[in-house]
C-alpha cells in the first residue's frame, strides 16, 4: 500500500458529504430532493437552447440582476447572483468568517449550512429547535457573543417545514446587533399561505445587515439549471463577488431565470396546486395520528425519531423516495399528482411503527 502524503484539513477529513438523499429507482416517485413535480415555464426551453455554449456567460449576470432589482425595488448592485441559494451561502460565509469566528444556527436546518461553516474555517453554534421545528430565535439572540461574524434563519425551514411570521421575524431582526450579518434563506417562500407572511425584500431598508437569499431551484423548477441569488447592502455583496468561483451562472442559466419571471400567472397557479396538495396530504396524515407541523414549502415532515430508518423503507415499498434524517424525521416533497395517494397509504401503513 502506497503511504498517502498530502494532508487534508482535519476538520474536512472528517466531514461527511452532502447526502442528497435517493436519487432513483425503477417506477418510484422522487419526494426526497423538494423539486417541483411541474415542467420548466414557458418559454424557458428554448430560452435555454437559444444560449450560446461556446461563450463563456456574462460573468455577473446583469439581464439577470437588472430583472431582480426592478423585481425587488432595489439597485441592481443591491442583487447578487450565483449557482443556487446554496453557493451564495459558502460565498457569504468564506468572506464573512474564518477560523475563531462564530456563525449561530438552529440545530435542525438545512444540512449544507454546517458543512459551509466548516470549508469557511469557522465554527457552527447550534441552538435546539422548539417544540414542533421551529426556530428558537430568542435562542440565537441569546447565543450571540463577541466571536459572532453570521447568523443563518432558514423560513420555511429545511427540514422541519415550520414558517417563520413576519412579525416574530421582525422582532428578532430589531434585537441582533446591527454588525452581525442575519442571512435569511427564503428558498421556499413563494409556498408560504400563512396569514402573517414573512417578506425578507420588505426588510432591507431599515436593516443594513439583512441578507435575502432566494432560488429558481423550487417554485420556478429550475433545480438542474443552477440559479440562486442574495439581496442586501452592495458594499458586502461586491466582497461576496469577489470570493465567488466566475461563471457559475450559465448563460443558458441566466435566460431560464429572466425567461422564467415573465409567467407570474402560471408561476403562481403551480404554486397553488402544490400548496393545495400539501395541505390535503397534511390533512389526512393528521386524521392517521400524525402530528405535524403547518408546512410552509413543499414537502411536509413526518417527525419519526428512532423509526425513522424503518418509515424510510415503508415508503420505499409503496414506491416513494423519501428523504430520511435519521433519528429525526422523514422530509417528503409534494410530488406528481399520482403520489398523493400513495404517499397517505404509506403514512398509514408506517404510522404504527412510530406510535408503538
Amino acid at each position: 500500500m502506497v503511504e498517502r502524503t498530502v494532508h487534508l484539513r482535519p476538520e474536512i477529513a472528517a466531514m461527511v458529504g452532502y447526502d442528497a438523499g435517493p436519487q432513483d429507482a425503477p417506477g418510484a416517485f422522487r419526494l426526497a430532493g423538494n423539486e417541483n413535480p411541474f415542467p420548466p415555464l414557458p418559454g424557458v426551453i428554448e430560452a435555454t437552447l437559444a444560449a450560446d455554449p461556446s461563450r463563456y456567460p456574462d460573468a455577473t449576470s446583469s439581464a439577470l440582476r437588472r430583472a431582480l432589482a426592478r423585481r425587488h425595488g432595489v439597485e441592481e448592485s443591491a442583487v447578487h447572483t450565483s449557482g443556487g441559494s446554496v453557493a451564495v451561502i459558502y460565498q457569504f460565509l468564506s468572506a464573512l468568517t474564518g477560523p475563531g469566528d462564530e456563525v449561530v444556527l438552529a440545530e435542525t436546518t438545512f444540512e449544507a449550512y454546517p458543512k459551509a461553516i466548516t470549508v469557511a474555517g469557522s465554527t457552527a453554534v447550534r441552538v435546539p429547535n422548539l417544540p414542533g421545528g421551529s426556530h428558537d430565535l430568542d435562542g440565537m439572540i441569546a447565543a450571540i457573543g463577541p466571536a459572532t461574524r453570521a447568523i443563518l434563519v432558514c423560513s420555511p425551514n429545511n427540514p422541519t417545514s415550520n414558517a417563520i411570521p413576519a412579525s416574530t421575524f421582525a422582532s428578532f431582526i430589531d434585537q441582533v446587533p446591527s454588525h452581525v450579518p442575519v442571512l435569511l434563506d427564503e428558498a421556499y417562500v413563494e409556498f408560504v399561505t400563512d396569514d402573517d407572511p414573512l417578506d425578507g425584500p420588505a426588510l432591507l431598508a431599515d436593516h443594513t445587515n439583512l441578507f435575502v437569499l432566494r432560488t429558481f431551484s423550487k417554485a420556478y423548477g429550475l433545480a438542474g439549471v443552477r440559479v440562486g441569488y442574495a439581496l442586501g447592502d452592495p458594499g458586502v455583496l461586491a466582497a461576496i463577488r469577489r470570493v465567488a468561483v466566475p461563471f457559475l451562472v450559465s448563460s443558458a442559466a441566466e435566460a431560464a431565470a429572466i425567461a422564467s419571471l415573465e409567467h407570474g400567472r402560471e408561476l403562481a397557479d403551480r404554486v397553488r396546486a402544490v400548496t393545495d396538495a400539501r395541505d390535503r396530504i397534511s390533512g389526512a396524515l393528521r386524521a392517521q395520528g400524525w402530528d405535524l407541523p403547518d408546512s410552509g414549502g413543499n414537502f411536509v415532515w413526518l417527525p419519526t425519531g428512532p423509526a425513522t430508518t424503518d418509515v424510510a423503507a415503508v415508503f420505499r415499498r409503496h414506491g416513494l423516495l423519501v428523504r430520511a434524517f435519521p433519528d429525526a424525521g422523514i422530509r417528503v416533497t409534494i410530488g406528481e399528482v399520482e403520489s398523493h395517494g400513495l404517499v397517505v397509504d404509506a403514512a398509514a401503513s408506517a404510522r404504527a411503527l412510530v406510535a408503538r
